[in-house]
């Protein structure tokens, strides 16, 4: 069964830091690339981040370059996402998804993809 498990989300003040983390089962991890996305309440879903496994490059949104560090651990099948220097608009609940096959930059950048595997995401708060 594939399954992709979200934690680390919680409620942190602007300025501070979470990392999140996105474990993986069920399929082969170095075959994929994973990304980070999230969701304010009324807004669309917003790429953020990504890696890929095969190939060990990363991407950024824009919004997020310089203050969020995307990494993998192979041992663990786990990637993480280090969130800095919070702002109150990085509120969201925020999804790691997989995919085999669409490089990085179009993962993150249109959301028009049906992506391979969704986790269930897990909540950012940040106040200001």
């Amino acid at each position: 069964e594939v399954q992709l498990v979200e934690s680390g989300g919680g409620s942190v003040q602007a300025g501070g830091s979470l990392r999140l983390s996105c474990a993986a089962s069920g399929f082969t991890f170095d075959d994929y690339a994973i990304g980070w996305f999230r969701q304010a309440p009324g807004k669309e879903r917003e790429g953020v981040s990504c890696i890929s496994n095969n190939y060990g490059s990363t991407y950024y949104a824009d919004s997020v370059k310089g203050r969020f560090t995307i990494s993998s651990d192979y041992a663990k099948n786990t990637v993480y996402l280090q969130m800095n220097s919070l702002k109150a608009e990085d509120t969201a609940v925020y999804y790691c998804a997989a995919d085999r096959g669409l490089p990085c930059h179009t993962i993150v950048e249109d959301s028009s993809w049906d992506l391979d595997y969704w986790g269930q995401g897990t909540q950012v708060t940040v106040s200001s």
